[in-house]
């Protein structure tokens, strides 16, 4: 009698483990990130606040496209995963989540992000999160990621996709400021991921993934680096003056922040010729900080 009135009280107890595996699947921080470009733009589309309703739904939209791609790339990557340390633990390599469960899940996200962005959003919306669902999952990750090494680069266009989909959320169209912030995003990952990826060159060379960092130097990476964050800076030096919403505010913190980017990724390739320690994560750490600063800064100045 024990025994058997434990067994539901075992099973609620793994109910947060389950859903955190789940969550996991998502890469919520991945997820987080990319959201932090949606109401910037949201709000430079409505020249203001836009209604909560509307920002409530295409966020939560965003972010369950942006997990169900997430959560696909898991599934289809699952045989390397399970061979990268940085990877190994994520919850279909540990045995928390099936494939076939993952996959069901990731489908359900998809369907529930395009329904509630198409109920409360506009078609464009829906139609760009739908591309970059597919984008992600098929183009990079089923298709490009283990036979190009230009794969990064065709990572970013989806990688970019949520300032076009907050853009067209408000205007239910895309005009030149949501291209260039666009344009913004798509350069600033460069930098950012290749940093990443030369953290876990080892990694990625062990299951024969061609990134840029396992097919060229340390100087090579960082060299190409550095041109991304200089375009970075450019396109965000453009932004602020084709873009009548963004004054001062956006002029003085934008240009500062591209000038830090650009600063970082000179000093990233400065220690790889002096032959010290890289660091390539402080690069990777800075381009996180930097992209958000530079969406609040367009926030504070559109609500000035």
């Amino acid at each position: 009698m024990t025994a058997v009135s434990e067994r539901p009280a075992v099973a609620v107890r793994r109910i947060p483990a389950v859903v955190g595996a789940y969550v996991a699947l998502t890469k919520p921080k991945l997820v987080e990130l990319l959201l932090v470009t949606t109401l910037p733009a949201m709000m430079l589309a409505a020249d203001g606040w836009p209604s909560w309703r509307l920002v409530v739904a295409t966020m939560v939209g965003g972010m369950l496209a942006a997990g169900a791609a997430n959560t696909f790339n898991c599934w289809y990557d699952r045989d390397i995963d399970r061979l990268m340390s940085r990877t190994k633990d994520r919850p279909i390599p540990s045995g928390a989540v099936s494939p076939r469960a993952a996959l069901v899940f990731g489908l359900a996200l998809a369907a529930a992000s395009l329904a509630i962005l198409w109920v409360e959003t506009t078609a464009l919306a829906t139609v760009l999160a739908a591309v970059a669902i597919l984008a992600y999952s098929v183009v990079y990750t089923m298709v490009l990621k283990r036979r190009t090494v230009h794969n990064t680069v065709f990572g970013a266009f989806p990688g970019a996709a949520p300032v076009l989909i907050g853009w067209a959320a408000v205007t239910g169209s895309l005009d030149w400021p949501a291209v260039v912030f666009f344009a913004i995003v798509f350069c600033w990952q460069m930098p950012h991921f290749w940093a990443l990826a030369s953290r876990f060159r080892e990694d990625y060379a062990r299951v024969g993934v061609p990134m840029l960092s396992v097919v060229a130097g340390p100087e090579t990476v960082a060299r190409q680096s550095v041109a991304w964050a200089w375009a970075t800076l450019g396109a965000t030096l453009l932004m602020g003056s084709i873009t009548p919403q963004l004054d001062w505010a956006f002029a003085i913190g934008g240009g500062l922040l591209g000038a830090w980017y650009v600063a970082e990724s000179h000093q990233w390739l400065s220690r790889i010729r002096s032959a010290v320690p890289d660091r390539p994560m402080r690069l990777f750490t800075v381009s996180i900080t930097q992209m958000t600063l530079l969406s609040v800064a367009i926030a504070i100045d559109v609500l000035l």
